[in-house]
Parts: C-alpha cells; structure tokens; sequence
C-alpha cells in the first residue's frame, strides 16, 4: 500500500497527516431522523459500537444535529448524521445490517451513501481522538451539492489550494480536523428528505461566534494563491456548488482515532 503523502504546501508540518485517494478510504455515511426520545437513545446507543464491523472498519461516528448555519434549501431538519469509515470497501454485509435492514423503532433512514475521500484535502492531526476536550468546539457538516460538469475543476481547486490551507488550519488548532468528502454511490434516499448532495466536508469549529471559514482561510490561502486568498479561491468554488444545508452538531461517538493510527502505520 503507498504510505498516504503529508498534506501538499510550503507549510508542511509533520503531524499533519492527508489521505489521498489511493489509499482507498471509503466511508458508509447515514442521515437519519429520530422521532422520539427513545429513538434518539437507541440509535446513540448502537453507535457506540463498530469493531463488529471487521478487521477494515478504522472507527465510526454519530453527531447529533444542534443548529443550522447556512441553509439553501428548505428541506425540514434531520436529527443525526453518522460516518462509518472503512479501508478499500465497505463490507456488504455493514451495508445489509445498516442500510437494507429495518431501522430501529422510531428511526428514519433518509440517506445512505458510500463516500470517497477528496485527495489532498482529508486532513487531521497526527493522534487525533476526537473534540470531547475542546467543549468549545462543535462539528460542522457542510452539504454541497457540485455541478457534475465542474467535479474535475472542483477537486483540484480542493487539492492545489483548499487541503493546503486546511492543513495550516489544523496543525495551528483553528480547526480540529478538515475532512472533505464525495459522495461515490447513493445506497437510499427517502423522497421526505427534500435536497440532495455529492460532497460532504467536516470539521470541528470554534461555534461561539462562529461566522465561516471566511476570515482563517483567507490567510492561510495567501501563500498558495496570493493574488486571490479567500474571495479568489472561494469566488471560482461559488460558480460550481450550491449549499444545501451546513449544520453545527453535537459530538454523540467519535470513535474515529483508528484513522490517525492506520496512517501512522503504514508510513512505518
């Protein structure tokens, strides 16, 4: 297996870890709605467990929905959203057991997807094992939905300029993580979701005023693209993609330090 490359920039800190597309990480991610708190409880509950999964499953996580940040669609509010991520595939029978089997009393699956990682531009910190220290912080889901014309123009943008800066971002602690996301396959989509998507971008953000990338990106951008920083880089992005929905969220699981050791490993 190649060892995954440090995250692509002058700024080349060495406990920035990014995945680029060979390493084949692949992520089941669910979005679900939870009508009672009994639900609520059961579904929390189950998300606590993934080893189950297989000797490929490299963790899982549960975030419960607290706010929306920014909204382009009217699509009523989901409650939780999850990510399983796994090396290579996600196994068929995580897929029978998660998407194909009914859901728990209570719970709505309204989406279930197969995501790939965006190259040069899934980044985090060497040791990462998750956001429960930083109270301050929240993970933040962005829901993009990208002209299929633009993807190729799209992904290097994130690459040359996006996952660099991010990169800055991460091994300053101005973020936790930045992990983008595509969607490779829609598994289920319930009509009564009403929006749609094919990428998916996490972090986790200082929230207490919390106004967008805006500001950080802007600066960390002015050695990769010092003719546009933020309003050049992210005026190209704006022709290609629309926002359907960017929530701030609760931490229920972050059992997703596995990620961080996997690729320690095979860089040994």
């Amino acid at each position: 297996m190649a060892k995954p490359p440090q995250a692509m920039s002058s700024f080349n800190e060495p406990e920035i870890i990014s995945i680029e597309q060979e390493e084949r990480l692949v992520v089941l991610a669910r979005t679900l709605d939870t009508r009672s708190a009994e639900a609520r409880e059961a579904l929390e509950r189950a998300a606590g467990t993934w080893r189950h999964f297989g000797s490929t499953c490299l963790g899982r996580a549960l975030y419960r929905h607290h706010s929306i940040f920014k909204s382009q669609s009217d699509a009523p509010v989901w409650s939780h959203a999850e990510l399983v991520y796994f090396r290579d595939i996600v196994p068929g029978d995580v897929v029978a057991q998660l998407v194909s089997a009914p859901q728990p009393p209570g719970v709505r699956l309204l989406r279930a997807e197969i995501l790939v990682t965006t190259p040069g531009s899934f980044v985090f910190p060497r040791g990462w094992a998750g956001s429960s220290h930083r109270p301050d912080r929240k993970p933040s889901l962005e829901y993009l939905d990208v002209d299929p014309s633009c993807l190729r123009d799209y992904r290097e943008i994130m690459r040359r300029y996006i996952g660099p800066a991010a990169s800055k971002l991460v091994a300053m602690g101005k973020l936790g993580t930045f992990r983008t996301m595509e969607t490779a396959a829609v598994l289920v989509q319930d009509p009564a979701l009403g929006t749609t998507w094919n990428q998916i971008h996490l972090s986790e953000v200082e929230a207490d005023g919390f106004q967008g990338f805006g500001r950080e990106f802007d600066a960390a951008l002015r050695d990769s693209s010092p003719d546009g920083g933020f309003v050049g880089v992210f005026a190209g992005l704006d022709k290609m993609r629309t926002i359907p929905r960017w929530t701030l969220n609760d931490p229920v699981v972050e059992a997703d330090a596995a990620l961080g050791q996997w690729s320690m490993a095979t860089q040994t």
